[in-house]
């Protein structure tokens, strides 16, 4: 069964990168899609993240409704991923979606070869 979270404690997403999303849902004509945001594994700086553009959700899905924006979250990566946000930014040096997470569970999944992290 699908949960609808309370944005308040799950994931959330930028007014940029939500007008990003739309932008690219327009050019992709997939106007009724969402976002999925999902832990794509773990290296030394803590979890990788990935994005995608799904039809919608599947059984175990939460799905968290930010700034017009259906962000779709797998059980297991929304352990990594609650309290987190979804930025997005155009610098000299390229643009591009970025993860904030600031998660105690995605901080404790850092170090798992030894070093550790900042």
């Amino acid at each position: 069964m699908t949960d609808t979270v309370n944005t308040s404690e799950a994931i959330t997403i930028t007014e940029a990168a939500a007008d990003k999303v739309r932008q690219l849902l327009i050019d992709r004509g997939l106007p009724d899609h969402c976002l999925r945001v999902y832990v794509a594994g773990f290296g030394c700086a803590g979890p990788q993240y990935g994005l995608a553009l799904d039809e919608g959700p599947q059984d175990s899905d939460s799905v968290v409704e930010s700034d017009g924006i259906r962000i779709l979250v797998d059980p297991n990566s929304m352990v990594y991923l609650q309290g987190a946000s979804i930025e997005y930014a155009e610098t000299p040096q390229g643009a591009g979606f970025r993860i904030e997470n600031t998660n105690p569970m995605a901080a404790a999944a850092c170090g798992s070869c030894g070093s550790q992290c900042g």
